[in-house]
């Protein structure tokens, strides 16, 4: 009883809306004289008790209508969605452009100082060469002059006789010695200055690219800002036509679509970072499972090798061999293949790390923008060089090198200050966005163009792929 009345409850319902709805207009008379009553199929029928009842025609048509809402509602919550869609999609190009005008600007850095360091060991060169080529003037100046005074005269009649000529003489061979000394030093001297000036002269070559390929990817991310700039302004309007199309369809107020719609992003957006976040687990337990089982067949193949060993000593304890015999050597046992060594443990988090966080929690709701790194806005590399470096601790403004400086760690080895890193393939060449792991599953860094510097979950996009001690 208790069932057939809960099922009759929306039945019920459902019938007084419909005759609510059909009372509310002029009811039909019927006619049989006219053909305007029952027949008609398009009017209501009066029963005996006078009240009146919606056609088949009219519950159509109200379902038509119901099912024609539902659609435009689930069309414009679509759009919305797509809207988000295109400008994440367009903040995402914008940050990817700006991290290659970080890596180029690092690159040309790198180039440079190469450039200073060749020039100097070039001139380092050139000044020692100069300084041997003055030394061998001076000697050969001094051999000439002593060479000349070694004449028959002098032997003849000279204060010291023969022998203080033949000590005259030793020097000069001494001198003679020293002066090829001297030569094959500069030589080298020369020969070492060419191979740095190549070098200096093959690293302002690549400087000079460099600058040019800076200069472009500057350009290309002032372009691609410019347009998550615009695209923003243009979907924040087309939004809020779609609210206002979405209030009108479901006949409430624009701001109560806006609070609903707003609401409704937020639960598909944790939805989305559980399934991320379920993702990323699963991953790591999977390679968990891959690295164990690598482990259990190596022991295993070494604990086979082991048994084969001694199998082998035993055989050649019990059969000896016999007198007069050829020795045969037994064949060598295989080497057991050692077993794949565990990962070491990574270091714990460097000095600093509290420090770290703090300064980048300092800068909170500070702007976003591309190539900055303070004071008053950032970039995501930005950002995180500047709170390291508040630590004392160095790291270049570019995310691909910032993940090379670091220790590299697995996600369930997180602690507070270590860097969470986004790759476009999924490999450290194309890391585009860093942040900074605060604990509890969260992170502090600079999204992207229209948003400010802000702490989220880590899993509040797409789950990470790398992970990076300081």
């Amino acid at each position: 009883m208790r069932r057939l009345r809960r099922a009759g409850a929306p039945l019920a319902t459902a019938t007084l809306c419909l005759a609510l709805a059909v009372t509310a207009s002029p009811p039909a008379t019927g006619d049989p004289g006219g053909g305007h009553g029952t027949k008609g199929g398009g009017a209501a029928a009066a029963g005996s008790s006078g009240r009146a009842f919606p056609s088949q025609r009219q519950v159509d048509a109200a379902r038509a209508r119901a099912a024609g809402k539902a659609r435009d509602v689930g069309e414009i919550q679509t759009r919305l969605l797509l809207a988000d869609q295109q400008l994440e999609a367009a903040s995402l190009r914008a940050e990817q452009a700006s991290e290659d005008y970080n890596g180029a600007r690092w690159r040309l850095a790198e180039a440079t100082t190469a450039y200073r360091r060749a020039r100097g060991d070039a001139a380092r060169a050139r000044r020692a060469q100069t300084a041997q080529r003055s030394r061998i003037g001076a000697v050969v100046a001094q051999s000439y002059q002593d060479g000349g005074d070694l004449t028959a005269l002098r032997a003849m009649v000279g204060a010291d006789g023969p022998e203080g000529v033949l000590d005259q003489y030793a020097a000069f061979q001494g001198a003679s010695t020293s002066l090829q000394a001297d030569y094959q030093r500069f030589a080298a001297t020369d020969a070492l200055a060419r191979v740095y000036e190549a070098k200096a002269h093959a690293a302002k070559t690549e400087q000079t690219r460099l600058a040019a390929r800076a200069r472009a990817a500057q350009q290309q991310a002032a372009t691609a800002a410019d347009a998550a700039q615009s695209e923003a302004a243009t979907v924040a309007v087309e939004k809020d036509r779609l609210v206002a199309d979405l209030a009108r369809a479901q006949h409430i107020s624009v701001s109560l679509a806006r609070s609903r719609q707003s609401a409704l992003a937020q639960i598909a957006r944790r939805r989305a970072e559980e399934r991320a976040r379920q993702a990323a687990l699963a991953a790591a337990r999977g390679k968990a499972r891959d690295q164990a089982r690598a482990r259990a067949v190596a022991q295993a193949r070494q604990r086979e090798a082991a048994r084969a060993a001694a199998g082998a000593r035993a055989q050649g304890r019990h059969h000896p061999v016999r007198s007069g015999a050829p020795a045969h050597a037994p064949a060598p046992a295989p080497v057991p293949a050692p077993a794949p060594a565990p990962a070491p443990a990574p270091p714990p988090t460097g000095g600093g790390a509290a420090q770290a966080i703090a300064f980048a929690k300092a800068q909170l709701g500070e702007p976003y923008q591309w190539g900055a790194a303070g004071p008053g806005s950032w970039d995501c590399s930005g950002l995180t060089m500047a709170a390291w470096g508040s630590a004392g601790r160095s790291l270049a403004h570019y995310t691909v090198s910032q993940y090379e400086s670091t220790t590299h760690i697995s996600v369930s080895q997180l602690r507070p200050g270590d860097l969470v890193f986004w790759s476009s393939n999924g490999a450290p060449s194309g890391i585009h966005h860093v942040a900074m792991y605060i604990g509890n599953g969260q992170i502090i860094h600079a999204p992207r163009t229209g948003r400010p510097v802000e702490i989220d979950d880590m899993y509040y996009w797409i789950p990470p792929n790398f992970f990076g001690r300081v």
